[in-house]
């Protein structure tokens, strides 16, 4: 059953994500490595983060809100050797970047982070990765109801199997999804933190392309 439900994971909830090659990238923590693979269906977003990676942009920069059962977020540039009581998570690379709203924060999702703009437009640099709890049926049927989605039995099944937040679908813009490494989100999830979800001892990250 869980072979079915990854195979599902992979050719169902990512399915449109447009052209038969993609991008991928690793980002590399302490804890792991995970292997993302970035979406065609989001050029924007897609584009940016290979050039802030190719740059070094990432390296050494933090997770700095890490909030188990939800996400671990990073990107900041101003968390690079951050001490430990300074507020994190204003920074960027002085750019947005805009919507391309479309894929599903299942777990392993990877997606841009934002600020309260109408337009939706994500922040330059700062990303987040999906870990989420199993979905119960009556939270999606309520969710489908608010947020005027409609989820597909197969997409409802990896919600309830894998989990995830699918209060933020069409709210933020996923542009990728981790294709190996998926243990390594639960890792990061459950280190200890601070007030404002900063971990207690830095989570840093190196992000390069690998093809």
């Amino acid at each position: 059953m869980k072979h079915i439900v990854l195979l599902l994971f992979i050719s169902l909830l990512f399915a449109g994500c447009g052209g038969d090659e993609f991008t991928y990238a690793e980002i590399e923590t302490d804890y792991g490595t995970m292997k993302v693979k970035l979406y065609n269906s989001t050029p924007q977003h897609r584009d940016n983060f290979v050039k802030l990676a190719s740059e070094g942009f990432y390296d050494g920069l933090l997770f700095h809100r890490v909030i188990n059962g939800f996400m671990i977020q990073g990107g900041d540039p101003e968390s690079k050797d951050a001490p430990l009581e300074k507020r994190l998570g204003s920074g960027g690379p002085g750019y947005q970047v805009p919507a391309e709203i479309g894929a599903l924060h299942i777990k392993g999702a990877l997606a841009a982070a934002r600020n309260g703009n109408p337009e939706k437009k994500s922040s330059g640099s700062q990303f987040y990765v999906v870990q989420g709890k199993p979905i119960a049926d009556a939270q999606l049927s309520s969710l489908e109801q608010q947020k005027g989605v409609t989820y597909s039995e197969a997409q409802k099944e990896l919600y309830r199997t894998l989990g995830g937040t699918p209060q933020l679908d069409n709210d933020y813009t996923v542009f990728g999804e981790v294709v190996e490494g998926m243990e390594v989100i639960d890792k990061v999830a459950a280190v200890a933190t601070q007030a404002g979800d900063r971990p207690v001892e830095d989570v840093k990250m190196k992000v390069r392309i690998v093809n």
